[in-house]
C-alpha cells in the first residue's frame, strides 16, 4: 500500500473553509468600521480618501 492509501481523509475540511471565510469577512467588516471612524486628515495620513472607503464596502 502506498502513502496516499494510508492517509486519513479530511472530513472536517469543509467546516474549516467555512470558518476561514466567515473570519475573513468579520475582519474586513471590523477594518471598515475602524476606517469609517477616522476623519479626513487621518485618512490622508494613511493614503486614503472618503471615496476609497465608499468603494471598498
Amino acid at each position: 500500500m502506498g502513502y496516499e492509501e494510508n492517509r486519513p481523509h479530511k472530513p472536517f475540511y469543509g467546516f474549516v473553509m467555512i470558518y476561514r471565510y466567515l473570519r475573513q469577512r468579520w475582519l474586513n467588516h471590523q477594518t471598515a468600521r475602524t476606517l469609517q471612524g477616522l476623519n479626513k486628515e487621518q485618512l490622508r495620513d494613511i493614503g486614503l480618501t472618503c471615496d476609497d472607503l465608499s468603494r471598498w464596502k
